[in-house]
Formats: structure tokens, sequence, C-alpha cells
């Protein structure tokens, strides 16, 4: 049975397509038990966030480039959404990341020696309360977003 892998993976940045050397987003989800006694009694809700960073070659960085020159800057870039999507056999994988703010480091890291990609990294934070969708099923409950403008 034929199983997703990294090489399953389509990544689409707003409109344009991506394709990466390594991807990662993380979710912080702040919710805690609450203790009476040292015994835990419940919960709280905390607040969330995710962010992660994508690694890209020269080619797609390109990509990139492009669309910050058509911005202005990589500063006056709007934030986007975030599309990862595989299928492989009957797995499906559809995980959306909304309002993506990203920033550039890592853009040189030479090695004269040479044998390995350029790549540069694209580290990026999770900026609206759509949050993050896995297989369409939010993330978040819809009364945690609902009086957000």
């Amino acid at each position: 049975m034929m199983r997703i892998s990294g090489k399953s993976f389509d990544i689409t940045l707003g409109d344009v397509m991506l394709h990466v050397e390594k991807a990662s987003l993380d979710i912080t989800d702040n919710r805690s038990p609450v203790y009476n006694h040292g015994v835990p009694n419940g919960y709280v809700d905390g607040d969330v966030e995710a962010s992660g960073e994508l690694e890209v070659d020269a080619q797609n960085f390109q990509l990139v480039l492009d669309a910050a020159k058509q911005a202005g800057s990589f500063r006056g870039l709007e934030p986007f959404d975030m599309v990862c999507f595989a299928k492989a056999g009957e797995e499906e994988l559809r995980v959306e990341a909304f309002g993506c703010l990203i920033k550039v480091t890592n853009l040189l890291d030479i090695d004269s020696k040479g044998g390995e990609k350029s790549v540069i990294k694209l580290p990026f934070a999770v900026t609206s309360p759509d949050f993050i969708k896995i297989n369409g099923v939010s993330y978040l409950r819809p009364e945690e977003t609902e009086n957000l403008v």
C-alpha cells in the first residue's frame, strides 16, 4: 500500500506553486490543566500560535522574489495562505495555514566545496484567525474567532 511521504506534497503560497526542499508547520496550543489540592480538575483555554519554515532552492526562491518585487519589497508582501496537499494511493492530507507572514533567513550559506544545493530558509508565522485547517477541519472552535474583526 502506497503511503504519504515528503515527496507526495505540493505546496501553494497564495497562487504560486512552490517546490520545497523541506517544510515544517508547528502549532502551539496553550490549553492547560487546572488543579485543586494538587489533583487535575478540568482545564483552561490558552492562546494558540502556529509557525513554520520553508526551505527552497534558488530557482524556487526566484518565485518568492518575483512576488516581493511586485509588492515593492519583501516587507511589502502581504500575508499569504498556504496549502500543503499530498495524495498517495487512498491517503490524502490537506493542511491549510492562513495569513502566513513570511521572512527571509539563511540567505547565504556558502560552502566552497560544493556538493549540496544552496537553500534559502523562509520562516513564517500564521497571523489569521482562520488559523489552521487539517483536511477541512478547523483547529479552533468557531466561538473562539466569531467576534474577531
